[in-house]
Parts: structure tokens; sequence; C-alpha cells
């Protein structure tokens, strides 16, 4: 492709050399950088791309997108001038492949938690009703049927449009997405034409990266005041920052709540460990989720899906025959007549959700045993915070180890246990090594009790200093059960 004819997806570019250059490949990676490609320096949160300009040249680049040209280098190539390069590589990406998500039901799916669920039932519920779907997920990627192995919630641009142009060309439909902080701040979606937007909630997360939940709160809106006229804005209505989201978006504003009127209203009628019975719009319908936190994920796919002009009563049978998430409270039923419970919270609020939806099907007739830790190199002040939910709405605590990265474990356990008073310590124990903290809740479990096993969910690893390790919280339980 032509210089001339990738630049055209940029707004103002201001151009230094020839535009008639055949461009054979683009790259934001200067160690990827062959012959003809088009280097694009990003200035990242590690590394700043502008310091590798010179090395993209040698190595055959003859092309360069920048916000600033080096000193030096003018004439090497033609360089391209442009405000962000960061939101320039998604638009150049996104030409490359001939825009595909433009031919593609896009819908992304943002907030704290609920993202995974939301996006996959969607995903799953499109598939049931006949369609080609692709899905761009924490647990893996789809086209259609074929699954892609992921390593980040929200992938990089060059990556994301390449998944969308194979999409494409599998013949899929729709496509549904986990849009991450990370993503929007880092320009990672830029390129993408959304049909739709799903806010879920917003609490305590990334404040490593983001630094204050204003920070976060922005990060989050801004995808929805990036969504064009006619898209649609779904929102959860119950969260403090639901309404928010809608402020200064131009797509159709629509809400969805359990407490408080909206366009999607829902009420539970009653919970138990095989689902839940709920009412949707006036409609009764039994699914197999638990929890209040998973009622809400259900209303947003019911709201997203008769969004884009799906039947409310075919929505409804499709609902009641989807099944959880993997790792996203996925029970294991005990021969000893108790039942562990695996989930992927990882933050204060997702805990809470995940226990008080236990404690609305125990209703006091059981008691809770919960092993959670929190993961190294993040955000440190919501590792108390954890601790004291866990041990505010358990009968009995087990703090472990999560992925330690690069921390010692015993360092974020103290970091957890110093949000715990004398009296909280009683009912709590530190066993670093995981597979022994989940051993242990099982010798303590009695008939009818249930054991939380918390923060890695789907994850079949832990992460140390570097290293992934096999570790699958699920494998573990039932090798115990078996045992």
């Amino acid at each position: 492709m032509e210089l001339r004819d990738l630049i055209g997806a940029l707004e103002t570019p201001e151009l230094m050399g020839a535009d008639n250059v055949d461009i054979t490949n683009i790259q934001s990676d200067s160690r990827r950088v062959t012959g003809g490609s088009l280097f694009v320096a990003v200035r990242g949160t590690a590394v700043d791309g502008h310091a590798y300009i010179d090395s993209a040249i040698e190595k055959g680049a003859v092309a360069i997108v920048c916000e600033e040209v080096p000193a030096g280098l003018e004439g090497k190539c033609s360089f391209i001038v442009v405000r962000d390069s960061a939101e320039a590589l998604g638009l150049l990406v996104s030409r490359w492949y001939g825009d595909p998500s433009r031919k593609l039901v896009l819908v992304g799916v943002t907030g704290t938690n609920g993202k995974t669920t939301i996006a996959t039932l969607l995903y799953e519920m499109f598939r049931k009703m006949g369609h080609k779907v692709g899905l761009l997920s924490t647990v893996c990627n789809y086209i259609d049927g074929e699954a892609i192995p992921t390593d980040h919630t929200t992938p990089d641009p060059l990556t994301l449009h390449s998944l969308m142009a194979r999409m494409v060309e599998a013949g899929c439909e729709y496509a549904f997405m986990e849009v991450s902080s990370h993503s929007i701040d880092q320009r990672r979606i830029s390129g993408l034409s959304f049909d739709g937007g799903i806010f879920t909630n917003l609490t305590r997360d990334h404040l490593d990266y983001h630094k204050t939940v204003e920070n976060y709160l922005k990060a989050k809106k801004k995808f929805f005041d990036d969504l064009p006229a006619g898209a649609f804005a779904l929102t959860n209505a119950d969260d403090k920052s639901g309404l928010v989201m809608l402020q200064n978006t131009k797509a159709k504003k629509l809400t969805y709540s359990l407490r408080t009127l909206a366009d999607f209203k829902g009420k539970i009628l009653e919970s138990h460990f095989e689902g839940t019975d709920l009412i949707i719009n006036g409609r009764e319908v039994m699914v197999h989720f638990v929890g209040r936190f998973n009622a809400y994920n259900l209303l947003a796919v019911y709201g997203a899906a008769v969004s884009l002009g799906k039947d409310p009563e075919e929505v409804l049978v499709v609902l009641s025959t989807l099944r959880s998430v993997s790792g996203r409270f996925e029970t294991i039923q005990s021969p000893l007549g108790y039942t562990a419970i695996v989930d992927y919270a990882h933050t204060p609020d997702a805990l809470t959700n995940v226990l008080n939806g236990i404690h609305e099907v125990l209703d006091g007739k059981g008691r809770i045993i919960t092993v959670v830790g929190a993961g190294g190199n993040r955000d440190k002040g919501k590792r108390p915070l954890m601790a004291k939910e866990a041990v505010k709405l358990s009968d009995q605590v087990i703090l472990t180890s999560d992925n330690p990265r690069f921390e010692e474990p015993d360092e974020i356990i103290k970091d957890m246990v110093a949000g715990l008073t004398k009296m909280d310590m009683e009912r709590t124990l530190c066993i670093t090594d995981r597979a022994q903290a989940i051993k242990t809740a099982t010798m303590l479990a009695k008939k009818g009790d249930v054991i939380l096993v918390a923060g890695k969910g789907h994850e079949d690893y832990q992460e140390i200093k570097g290293v992934k390790h096999h570790f699958d919280d699920r494998e573990t339980i039932k090798e115990i059960f078996n045992g």
C-alpha cells in the first residue's frame, strides 16, 4: 500500500518527504522493522518509541510516524508528524486492514467488574441465535468457533485490527470485546468503529496506573464520549458512576437497574446454587447464574441484545440456556457435601459481590471459608481492603499467595493483614503456599459449607519472579476431592 493511501486515515498529518513510498508493513516495535516498514513511534508508559527512530531507519523503515522528528534524521526517509502517535497507530492499522470494524457490529464492554462475563455471554447468545461472532476477552479471543489465546484484556492495535480482519474474513457479523481502562488511556482502541458501549460499574482498581479514582473514571468515560451518534450507550443506573458515563455521549442513552426505573429493569425473586429466578421487564426467567452482581450482568446482556434489534422473547429464551464463564462463580461439588466456588474476584468490590452472592443462597445455613490473596506489582492500597472485606463476610479466611510477580508473597500478605484487627485475626490464617491454603480450607469445611477460592479464576498459572508456573485453582480443588 502506498504511504499516501495510509496517511489519508489521519487528521492533518504534516508530511516531510515523498508520499508515494510503498509500505510493506506497519510496526510500533523497532525490533520487528524490516525493509519497507512504516514505523510508528509511540510514547509508552515505560519506553518512548522516538528513541528508536534511528534504529528503525537502519533496519529499513521507509517512513516514520512521530510527534517530533529527532535532529539530524531529516531527509533519511519520509516523516509524518502527528499530534498523538498512539492515536495515529490505530487509525493507520485500521486503514491497512481495510477498516474491518466498520464491517462488523462491534460492541465494547467497560467497567471494573463484569466485562468478561457480559462480553462472553453476548458472544454465546448471538452464536446460539445463528450468527457468526467474534470475541475479544481476558479469558480467550474467538473468531467464531476458533480459539485464539490472549495475554491482555484488550490487545495492542496491530493485533486488534488483525483479529478484526480475520473475523470479517471468517464471515462474522458481530464482535463483542472487553475494553480496559488501560486500552482507552493508551489509545489502543483507536481506529475502531463501535456500534454500542456497555458500562458495568466502577470501583477501586488499577490505581497503580491511573493514580487516582478520578483519572480511572475519566478513562472509562472517554470511551462513551467518543461513541458515534448511531451507537447505543448502555449503563448501570445503580452504580454511582453510571449516569456520569452518559453525560457527554452522542450515542443513544440507555439504562439498566435492579433498584430504580430504567429501560431494562430487573428483580430477583429467588436464588440458589443452581441459579436465580429473575423478572426482566415484566417477564420471569430462570437463569444458571448466582448473585446480584450476575443479575446486573444478565440485565446488561439482555439490554444490549434488545438494543441490537433482537426480539425480547427470544433473548429471554436464550438467556435461560447460558452458563457461567470459566472461572467466574464456578462451582465444584465435594463428595463430602460442601461446595467450592472459584472466582476471578481480585478487587474489594468484586470480592464483596461474590461473598454476598453466596450469602444470598446460604441464608445462614452454612459457613463460608474464603481463600484469597492479592497480586504483586499492582495497586497496594486495595490489599488491606480485600482482607477486611473477606473477614467481614466470611466465617474463616485464609490469606495466601496470588500472582506475586516480582514481590515477595509474604510481604503482600503482610499488607493484607494490615487491614485487620486482633479480633479479625482470630478467624484468619496466613498460608503462603496456595495449594496448601486450598487444602487447609477443604480440611476445615463441613457438609453445607462453601469454600470460596478467589482472585485467579480462569488463570492456569502463578507468576513468580517473571516466570509463569502452572497452577489452576480448579485443578487443585478437583485433585483434593478425588484424592
